[in-house]
């Protein structure tokens, strides 16, 4: 069975008929407001490991999840169900929670003028026509690779290429219907090295809209195991306070937390360590961080929000200044403030970067610790504090040593933000969050 099976553009029209009839439904039973979402989806996932198949697995999901109002009293309910009778108990259990909640003079829909129109195209979906034989032959592609690359590569964890697409829909009872088709597309390898009584774990991965843009299965193999392989008699650095370069594919989590701090929900409640910090500068004056919603083929790309908002391009950080939160119609309410259409969150952040790559920005730091691995969730969204468990390596005259695990790396974010030396150029384009690699000033490295 191929994996293109049919959920595409072509299956919006019945979805959006759906809606329609959901949002009727919502009438009829007396709610005075009504907005929901309807989602079609199927993806093909194959895994190898130890170059045997392990499991191949196709899914096929639908359902929609209902949000109506009796005045200010709103109540939700979901299911993966479909039919008018679904659709009435789905719609009778919303309305009875909504009668037992208390009135909340935030809620409801946004407002109705500023619903989006004129809907783009940003063209998300790409269907692969791959088999799963297909499928199965360029895991075992990749996998093969990485045990050819190193002979300390001794075992593997899985090696797995997926690819999904589904559609979407979103409506209100203002009227608006939007919706989009989009798919997902992934290759990753897991592999294991030993030597000398150690064992040590890491991978490698790509992601795109388009199947046939992903990176060959070989290079990704070969990455795996070079990467796996280089963490090799990894120990642990006496504590120190040292410079610590972000590598990029988590340099991208340092700014999620930061759009955690800006975000509604967290402001509102006062459980944010930024809470009042508009018009502050947190970063160096030549950071900034602005957002795209409307790249054609970027994997956050989207022409509304959550809340049926048309998205826009804006900066929430303006030479290091904090210019905007991001905001949903809801948190807007509750803190006295627009929408920054931003309900369900960021489209495409792009954080401002050099000229250098991660060897440069090695160069530049001297001493200090390369991080390419973090453990734990270590922030604490109320006062900055930021403290995860590390692995990496340790770095000596601009050139990497040996490689480090076991320790600890601390600092508060506030601090860490506006120690950023360099963002360099090596981007990671796999994720929403666009940024390359990150220089920290100083931080705390716990180790022996």
């Amino acid at each position: 069975m191929s994996a293109t099976q049919s959920v595409g553009p072509q299956a919006l029209p019945a979805l959006q008929e759906q809606v329609e009839q959901i949002l009727a439904e919502a009438k009829r039973q007396g709610a005075s407001a009504c907005e929901v979402a309807v989602s079609l989806e199927q993806g093909l996932s194959t895994s190898v490991r130890q170059r045997e198949v392990e499991t191949v697995e196709f899914n096929r999901d639908q359902g929609f999840g209902i949000t109506l109002y009796a005045g200010q009293r709103k109540g939700s309910a979901s299911t993966s169900a479909s039919g008018p009778e679904a659709i009435r108990e789905t719609v009778a259990a919303a309305l009875a929670i909504a009668k037992h909640t208390s009135e909340d003079a935030a809620s409801g829909l946004a407002d109705a003028a500023l619903m989006a129109r004129d809907l783009k195209d940003f063209d998300l979906f790409h269907a692969w026509d791959i088999t799963p034989e297909q499928a199965i032959e360029q895991a075992l592609t990749c996998e093969a690779a990485a045990f050819d690359t190193d002979s300390r590569i001794k075992n593997a964890d899985g090696t797995t290429l997926s690819t999904h697409q589904g559609c979407r829909v979103y409506g209100n009872s203002h009227g608006f219907i939007g919706g989009y088709a989009s798919t997902r597309h992934s290759l990753s390898c897991v592999m294991i090295a030993e030597a000398d009584g150690q064992m040590q774990r890491d991978y490698w991965y790509d992601v795109s809209r388009q199947g046939e843009l992903l990176a060959d299965p070989v290079s990704i193999g070969q990455r795996a195991a070079q990467r796996t392989a280089s963490r090799l008699g990894a120990r642990p650095v006496p504590t120190c306070e040292v410079p610590v370069l972000f590598s990029a594919e988590l340099a991208g989590g340092l700014f999620g937390s930061f759009l955690g701090a800006i975000s509604g929900g967290n402001l509102y409640r006062k459980s944010s360590f930024l809470e009042g910090a508009l018009g502050e500068r947190l970063f160096p004056e030549w950071l900034t961080i602005d957002e795209r919603p409307h790249l054609m083929r970027a994997m956050g790309s989207s022409a509304f929000d959550g809340d049926g908002l048309a998205t826009y391009a804006k900066p929430f950080v303006e030479n290091g200044e904090l210019v905007s939160y991001v905001l949903g119609t809801y948190a807007g309410r509750k803190l006295g403030l627009p929408s920054t259409a931003n309900a369900g969150g960021v489209h495409n952040l792009f954080v401002t970067h050099g000229e250098e790559d991660q060897a440069a920005l090695l160069r530049r730091m001297g001493r200090g610790l390369l991080v390419t691995e973090l453990m734990g969730h270590g922030l604490n969204m109320v006062t900055g504090d930021y403290s995860r468990g590390a692995a990496g390596f340790w770095v000596e005259n601009g050139e990497i040593q040996f490689a480090v695990q076991e320790v600890t790396i601390a600092g508060n974010m506030r601090d860490m933000f506006k120690q950023i030396i360099a963002v360099g150029n090596d981007l990671e384009l796999r994720s929403n969050i666009r940024t390359g690699s990150v220089l920290i000033e100083r931080m705390t490295v716990a180790g022996s």
